[in-house]
């Protein structure tokens, strides 16, 4: 009897569905791994920028503009994130910084922090 070598149709298209279903769990996690780590990279830069208005704020009594700051977002934060400093007048005076997604982070929350170190939303910080 000669026997044949090699894989029948049934087999491949089981193998495929195997994968298809692998693929289809581990896509969406890949992908919210990458969406958190985006997050992450923003807030640090948040808390830096919290820091520098602290910092303006003692040699100045007021909280600063992201032009007077001279600050400009890291090119890992600029394509997945806008934000925005919003000023309080006072008293007492305050900021609010904002970090809104764009991009391929536009799935994720608005991330915001202001001159009272309070952090919204409360689940993502």
């Amino acid at each position: 009897m000669n026997k044949r070598k090699g894989f029948t149709l049934i087999e491949l298209v089981v193998a495929m569905l195997i994968v298809g279903l692998l693929a289809s769990i581990a896509v969406p996690s890949y992908r919210e791994y990458v969406m958190r780590g985006n997050r992450r990279a923003a807030q640090a830069v948040m808390m830096e920028l919290a820091a520098r208005q602290q910092q303006y704020f003692v040699a100045n009594r007021a909280y600063a503009t992201a032009d007077d700051l001279g600050f400009v977002l890291p090119p890992e934060v600029t394509d997945k994130y806008d934000f925005a400093i919003d000023l309080v007048a006072g008293p007492p005076p305050g900021f609010t910084l904002t970090f809104t997604p764009k991009g391929s982070q536009e799935g994720d929350v608005e991330l915001s922090l202001d001159s009272d170190g309070v952090k919204t939303p409360d689940g993502k910080w």
